[in-house]
């Protein structure tokens, strides 16, 4: 097992975490405390704009909890970190688009933290599946999740029966974006995360916001909440100079440059 069970990578606006735990990237707690604690700094650091997260090798992306772990001591109900399992599930405020470049096996946890993401760009033999059942727990994370993302009995489906998917079915059902070959994943996220990054980061975190909130409120008050501005992010856009700045660069036919202020 390699020292550092997370890799970061840094350039420009843009981190890159990447699970890295032989022989699985399975996560314990150490690792979720670690992936925590880098997801916050990825949060809080204004001069980042965009996440992916990946696994090493080329045969699993992550399978969720380490049961070897669990079975040295690790407590299933023990602390996770500042983020929760996986370091961004129960990250409050994590308003930054997130990249899962899913690079063979997501299952359990793995899944969960995919979920958690914003676009999942797979490999062609990526595959998917909640295998809780099977061993007699709840996929707590995915039973809130996945029925949202994709048709209700398709998701239970997969919650019941611990059913694997592969990544055409889960392209089809729509919570894989892409369907790449393995040695152009990790280009693709790299480049669909500079594309986000010379975006307007105001303008995501308002999306962010209130596409998370909208999920738990009827239609109408999410509306009323907005028109009144009583989103944050949305309240800071709408007095920021990036909105300006987006006016004036349409009006002089100019790419507008982005301050995230």
């Amino acid at each position: 097992m390699t020292d550092q069970p997370i890799k970061t990578r840094r350039e420009g606006g843009i981190l890159e975490v990447t699970i890295d735990r032989p022989k699985a990237n399975a996560i314990d707690l150490v690792t979720s405390r670690i992936m925590g604690e880098i997801f916050r700094d990825f949060r809080d650091d204004e001069s980042l704009r965009v996440a992916i997260i990946t696994g090493a090798g080329e045969k699993f992306f992550c399978p969720g909890w380490d049961l070897k772990a669990a079975a040295a001591g690790d407590a299933v109900d023990g602390d996770y970190g500042v983020g929760g399992f996986g370091g961004m599930q129960e990250l409050r405020d994590l308003n930054k688009p997130i990249i899962a470049a899913v690079n063979g096996i997501c299952c359990g946890g793995g899944l969960e933290i995919a979920l958690s993401t914003d676009l999942i760009l797979a490999v062609e033999h990526a595959t998917f599946a909640l295998p809780e059942i099977r061993s007699g727990t709840v996929a707590d994370a995915a039973s809130i999740k996945l029925p949202k993302r994709i048709p209700y009995h398709i998701a239970m489906d997969m919650l019941l029966t611990g059913r694997w998917l592969n990544v055409e079915e889960a392209h089809r059902w729509g919570f894989v974006n892409e369907i790449l070959p393995a040695d152009k994943l990790r280009a693709r996220a790299w480049e669909l995360a500079r594309l986000l990054e010379s975006g307007p980061p105001l303008v995501y975190a308002a999306i962010k916001e209130v596409v998370r909130e909208a999920e738990g409120e009827k239609f109408q008050t999410t509306m009323n909440r907005i028109t009144r501005r009583q989103f944050k992010s949305v309240d800071m856009l709408y007095s920021s100079e990036d909105q300006l700045e987006g006016a004036r660069a349409f009006a002089e036919k100019r790419d507008p440059v982005w301050k995230g202020k």
